[in-house]
């Protein structure tokens, strides 16, 4: 998965939807999900 389709599946859940349906969407599993989101608060946090 690209970093860009990384960062549309992290902005559609923090818009609201749920991560369950997310997932779906892009066929990938919640630990999947969590990893993204994990590499990218650590990312974020470097730029702070």
């Amino acid at each position: 998965m690209s970093e860009s389709q990384t960062i549309a599946v992290l902005k559609e859940a923090k818009a609201g939807m749920m991560v369950k349906d997310v997932c779906r969407k892009y066929g990938i599993s919640s630990a999947t999900y969590y990893k993204f989101q994990k590499k990218r608060s650590k990312l974020t946090a470097l730029f702070i």
